[in-house]
């Protein structure tokens, strides 16, 4: 078994894993922590990385190459990933300096479609025995979707350009939204879904994972905490996740910031994420869905592992 490290920095938070890999490839993870530090704040109006987005995601990075120090995880076995906002950014060098001398590793900067294998990847593995296919993973990040139909060896994806903090700088400028926001909001991620490719009509299972997916998840189980256990391997009913959806979008920041499993960094951004949740699962013909805790980051772990 081998003993590796993965980060994955996304357009609204950060994220770290820590696990052994055995010899036959299955994942143990060790330590799993997250931030919420907003990197791609405003690069979707201005296309550069914000200085005060940069000092929280460099404060971050530091706590985790001090955690990866302690459990002695050697610089060859770190990844670190940066997708949208980083792919977005004219000051992206800037950005990739500063990880170097934290980990001592050159940062990757995954294209969409990179992104999206890694999370199939990631989300699948942790699905035993293998659930009915085609299966369509769905990660909802800051900056993007990505969406991926497999079957077999055989895989459709589409990085989206539709995020819950780009939607949410584009459209719900009022709290709580008003309903020709909404209604701007879900155009822009219907026209994005009509265009991305993805035959989602074939889809016979779904999985979703990424922060917003699990947020949504621990409200329809009515959870008192953000609680992994819970939520992981959940299969829910599309339709109580729609009508939590709508619940949760008609409600203040305040009220969302109060939900005992709500992240205080996602509640002003969620509700974009949890719009464009909703409008794929109004677009798949099985009546419910699979949340997964296993994400971009198994994916990439396991990856080092190889």
């Amino acid at each position: 078994m081998s003993t590796v490290a993965a980060i994955d920095c996304g357009t609204n938070s950060i994220k770290v894993l820590i696990g052994t890999v055995r010899d036959d490839g299955r994942l143990d993870t060790v330590l799993r922590d997250s931030r919420v530090v907003r990197l791609g704040q405003g690069v979707d109006r201005t296309g550069e990385l914000a200085d005060e987005a940069l000092t929280r995601t460099f404060a971050a990075l530091d706590e985790f190459a001090e955690t990866i120090r302690r459990h002695g995880v050697p610089p060859a076995r770190v990844r670190f990933c940066a997708t949208s906002a980083t792919r977005d950014a004219s000051n992206a060098a800037v950005f990739r300096e500063g990880v170097r001398r934290r980990l001592g590793i050159e940062p990757e900067v995954l294209s969409g479609d990179e992104e999206a294998a890694l999370v199939y990847a990631g989300a699948i593995a942790a699905q035993v025995p293998r659930p009915p296919e085609p299966v369509l993973v769905v990660d909802i990040g800051g900056g993007s979707t990505e969406l991926v139909l497999g079957e077999g060896d055989r895989r459709q994806a589409v990085s989206l350009d539709i995020g819950s903090v780009r939607l949410h700088e584009r459209h719900l400028h009022t709290d709580p939204p008003t309903a020709a926001e909404v209604a701007a909001c879900v155009a822009d991620i219907d026209a994005q879904l009509d265009g991305g490719g993805i035959p989602l009509e074939r889809t016979r299972t779904v999985i979703g994972t990424s922060g917003t997916i699990k947020t949504l998840a621990c409200g329809v189980l009515a959870l008192d905490s953000y609680d992994r256990e819970a939520f992981d391997h959940a299969v829910l009913p599309n339709a109580a996740t729609a009508s939590f959806v709508d619940a949760l979008v008609a409600m203040t920041v305040a009220e969302r910031r109060a939900l005992p499993y709500m992240h205080p960094g996602r509640a002003d951004v969620i509700a974009a994420g949890a719009l464009i949740w909703s409008r794929i699962l109004a677009r798949v013909p099985v009546p419910e869905h699979v949340v997964s805790e296993a994400d971009i980051l198994h994916g990439m772990a396991a990856a080092i592992g190889r």
